[in-house]
C-alpha cells in the first residue's frame, strides 16, 4: 500500500481534545489532555483504511515535533503511543 499523503498537524485540543491529521481525506487522531509542562496521550485512532500504511507513524512524528517543540514532555496512556515512543529514540526522552 502506497503512502497516504499527510496534511498539517491540527491542534483541536481546546474544542475537542484532539490533535488530528488528514490523509488522504481520512484523519488520525489522538485524544489528549493538557498538564503543566506536559501531554496526556489517552488515546490515537486510524480508521481501518489507513491501518499498515504508516499513516499512525506519520501522526506521531508529527506530535512528538509538535511536543517537542512547544517544550512539552509526553505522557503515553494509549500502549500504542508509549510503543511507538519507545520505539523511536529520538523521541523517546520526551516520555514522562
Amino acid at each position: 500500500m502506497a503512502s497516504p499523503a499527510p496534511g498539517p498537524l491540527l491542534d483541536r485540543l481546546a474544542s475537542s481534545g484532539r490533535l488530528e491529521m488528514e490523509f488522504d481525506g481520512k484523519f488520525v487522531f489522538a485524544r489528549c489532555r493538557r498538564a503543566p509542562g506536559r501531554l496526556i496521550i489517552d488515546h490515537v485512532e486510524a480508521p481501518p483504511e489507513l491501518r499498515g500504511s504508516g499513516a499512525a507513524g506519520a501522526f506521531m512524528t508529527s506530535l512528538a515535533q509538535w511536543a517537542e517543540a512547544r517544550g512539552e514532555r509526553l505522557q503515553p496512556i494509549c500502549g500504542y503511543a508509549l510503543a511507538w515512543l519507545r520505539r523511536h529514540p529520538a523521541f523517546s526522552a520526551l516520555i514522562v
